[in-house]
């Protein structure tokens, strides 16, 4: 298993409009991060600085090929042409990164 941090902001505009699509997460979309060995992923908001702090626990063995699956769904697709207008990317984030990943610093159970 691995934790996995990442970070994006989010238009003040739209925060109302992200929390709403986050309380009734359409099913196919929960379905397919399942499928992709995505378990206990977890969005944080912060404000004023307007950013979400996004948490989960990858239980696959092969990354990769696992969100390319989750890339390729059409439900997946359609939530993020309504998740997507809401958030900000970070101009520091990776090529090819939505969402900039975090590096793990420090963890105990």
């Amino acid at each position: 298993m691995e934790r996995m941090g990442m970070v994006i902001g989010i238009n003040p505009g739209k925060i109302d409009e992200y929390k709403a699509l986050h309380a009734a997460v359409w099913p196919q979309v929960l379905a397919t991060l399942a499928a992709a060995n995505v378990r206990n992923y977890t969005i944080f908001l912060r404000e004023p600085e307007n950013l979400l702090f996004g948490y989960w626990e990858y239980h696959g063995s092969d990354f990769d090929a696992d969100m390319r699956a989750v890339a390729a769904d059409p439900e997946t697709q359609r939530w993020w042409t309504f998740c997507g207008p809401c958030q900000v990317p970070l101009a520091s984030r990776a090529p090819g990164e939505h969402w900039a990943m975090m590096q793990p610093v420090f963890h105990v159970d």
